[in-house]
């Protein structure tokens, strides 16, 4: 059976009146929830920075491994080049010889080089996981603290919210879905959450804009659905008695 437009505005009532109570729950929480989220994304980004930098010494270091080998290998040639010059025949091979040597020797204050450099910035990326990882054990006791506080809160009103949800759940499954879609986008859009506003001493309840007495009048009468011509909200009612339209009577 369709619903009067009076039955209608009350189920919407309600609605907002549930959904009101739910926000007021949620606004006791504060800026917890948002808090935690921020500091568990602070988190992540350590870790990540920290797994980074991790990665990285494992290739300085492979590169390191890497010029060891090779200072060692250069040295092995030059013991076998100077083992060589022992038994040259001539002159002419004594200096290829040397040249080799020489060559190993320049081999080994490049790789020696390369190592150091990359020791350096092996110490420097440990400095980094070190600042990184106090930062991240600071942001992590400061995570701790926050979600023992919003649990605290949360599990205070933790049944009176499941049971909210609930009424409110069932209560919007007795509105037609046009009328609760719009009833959603107007709830979206303001600021306050308030979609279903009654009229309280002449004045809009959502944005305190000044509801004309005939206007008043036709709410009061509730024959269709009106909305504030400021801020689009749903009138349910006029608190009180509306004030008289002008009769248009001269002075």
């Amino acid at each position: 059976m369709e619903l009067t437009i009076a039955q209608k505005l009350d189920a919407l009532l309600k609605l907002q009146s549930l959904d009101s109570q739910l926000d007021e729950l949620i606004k006791i929480r504060g800026g917890l929830p948002e808090e935690v989220r921020d500091l568990e994304d602070d988190i992540a980004g350590f870790e990540t920075r920290i797994g980074k930098f991790q990665a990285e010494i494992k290739t300085l270091e492979e590169e390191i491994e890497r010029n060891r080998v090779a200072k060692k290998d250069a040295e092995k040639l030059i013991t076998k080049y100077k083992d060589q010059q022992m038994n040259v025949r001539n002159n002419r091979e004594f200096d290829a010889i040397s040249k080799e040597i020489e060559l190993q020797s320049l081999e080994i204050e490049l790789v020696e080089k390369r190592a150091n450099e990359a020791q350096f910035r092996v110490r420097g990326k440990e400095e980094e996981i070190k600042t990184t990882t106090a930062a991240l054990n600071e942001r992590k006791e400061d995570l701790k603290a926050k979600k023992q506080e919003l649990d605290q809160i949360t599990s205070e009103s933790q049944e009176e919210e499941k049971e909210l949800i609930k009424q409110r759940d069932e209560q919007a499954t007795t509105i037609e879905a046009r009328l609760l879609n719009s009833y959603k986008k107007i709830r979206g859009n303001a600021l306050n959450g308030l979609a279903v506003v009654m009229v309280k001493r002449g004045a809009c309840g959502g944005c305190f804009n000044v509801v004309p007495p005939q206007r008043q009048a036709d709410i009061k009468d509730k024959k269709k659905i009106i909305v504030c011509e400021h801020c689009g909200r749903i009138f349910a009612d006029v608190e009180g008695v509306p004030e008289p339209a002008p009769t248009g009577r001269g002075r």
